[in-house]
């Protein structure tokens, strides 16, 4: 079953950009006093942009959405044109991992927030990390 007009125009409308889970994270980072860049490259030669960067801290943040990244709690699998999204979201997944590798490998960290999380706890957890690497002190940490 192929997916039909309608959905695929309202799926072309999602923003990549600028969300409100995104924005509602940015606004709870600045009020916890820190300072970023937002939408840019943590490295040269690599086509992947990061939502929230902290470059002195080398710590690259993403806002990933449920659906488009497979989240294990809310994702879910469309019936039509399953084949088509299943292949799109397992390679949006292979692609995050990849990310977060080669930043690994670099010396950064890549730090996951689901758009379901909580934004002030997210804030705090991303806080936590940016203080731990600024101060010298990076702990290890579960993914």
């Amino acid at each position: 079953m192929e997916t039909s007009p309608e959905i695929r125009a309202r799926m072309s409308r999602q923003k990549s950009r600028n969300t409100e889970v995104e924005m509602a994270l940015r606004r709870a980072l600045h009020a916890a006093g820190l300072r970023y860049r937002v939408h840019r490259k943590p490295l040269k030669g690599v086509r992947r942009e990061a939502d929230v960067l902290f470059s002195r801290a080398r710590v690259a943040v993403f806002v990933d959405g449920c659906f488009w990244h497979g989240c294990p709690k809310h994702a879910t699998w469309p019936k039509n044109n399953a084949e088509f999204w299943r292949t799109k979201i397992e390679g949006n997944k292979r692609r995050d991992r990849d990310t977060d590798d080669r930043l690994a490998s670099a010396g950064w960290l890549a730090l996951r927030v689901w758009e379901h999380e909580n934004p002030v706890e997210a804030a705090a957890r991303v806080r936590n990390e940016v203080e731990a690497r600024l101060s010298g002190t990076v702990r290890k940490r579960s993914i």
